[in-house]
């Protein structure tokens, strides 16, 4: 169980050293190749120091990695701007967003599919403004105005990867608590049910209720998010957040158990169907 540059820090120097055997080199060969000493190149690939992306770019040149996925990637988790050398919009946000948040945003920019279990709110990339604005400042409460707009923006901004192409694959299983809890009150959650209709119509999302009547089951633990990427599977993460924290989960037996929980889950929440219609009910109730 780690944060989050530590993660990244790990999983870009694992790959990072697969490429440089890939690509048929020494940790020495391919040092000589960017001008450095080795023992740099292994800090890197171990994760026991930082790398700057363009470090990062060197190295994917000097191993001739082309494939344009893999290199945004990799240059992401080194918290990098994009392969034109242009900043990523959350980099406006240094100010306010805490590193845990602007890690999880970077992550979740790259990645090709996510899978959550949320108890409590429906999840960011589902947020309408208004409900968005009440969560924001029910969790940070006394947060000027003008932050808490902020916030609601990057927010907003997160949901453009269901947009993007090729799309996030989004897979959410709400709690039926999260559907009946009032957030913001009774018109703001109504327009916020409203999205969910929406974006249930959307291909590359899966929207599933797991009804009160499911009774105990394995998500009563608290909410938690899997993280999949394009190319390489062993950077799947799970991330669990905490009140001033995210902490990532990255070993293979815990993204198992997650994976398999997650499953589990499915099987016992209503089908896609029958969750829209579940919800079109608490929608005209409301």
């Amino acid at each position: 169980m780690q944060y989050g540059p530590a993660v990244r820090r790990r999983k870009l120097g694992a790959e990072l050293r697969a490429l440089r055997t890939g690509a048929g080199l020494t940790s020495g060969a391919a040092a000589s190749l960017v001008g450095w000493h080795q023992s740099k190149v292994s800090r890197i690939e171990t994760g026991r120091s930082g790398v700057k992306a363009a470090d990062v770019r060197l190295l994917l040149e000097a191993y001739e990695v082309r494939d344009p996925h893999l290199r945004e990637l990799l240059v992401a988790l080194a918290g990098g701007d994009d392969e034109d050398g242009r900043h990523h919009w959350w980099h406006a946000y240094r100010g306010l967003l805490p590193p845990a948040y602007r890690d999880f945003i970077s992550l979740e920019s790259q990645a090709c599919r996510v899978r959550s279990l949320e108890n409590a709110v429906v999840p960011g990339l589902l947020q309408t403004p208004e409900y968005a604005r009440a969560v924001t400042r029910a969790a940070l409460g006394g947060l000027p105005d003008d932050q808490v707009e902020a916030l609601v923006q990057v927010r907003l901004a997160r949901q453009d990867v269901l947009r993007g192409e090729p799309p996030l694959e989004l897979g959410v299983i709400l709690d039926e608590a999260v559907l009946r809890r009032p957030v913001g009150g009774p018109e703001v959650l109504a327009g916020q049910l409203r999205r969910l209709l929406e974006a249930a119509e959307l291909p590359h999302v899966r929207l599933q209720v797991l009804p009160f009547a499911a009774g105990e089951h394995i998500g009563v633990s608290g909410p938690f998010v899997i993280l999949s990427f394009p190319n390489i599977s062993d950077l799947d993460v799970v991330v669990l957040d905490h009140l001033t924290s995210s902490l990532y989960l990255e070993r293979k037996e815990d993204l198992r158990a997650y994976t398999n929980a997650f499953n589990s889950l499915q099987g016992q929440a209503l089908s896609v169907q029958d969750s829209m219609d579940f919800i079109a009910g608490l929608g005209h109730g409301a």
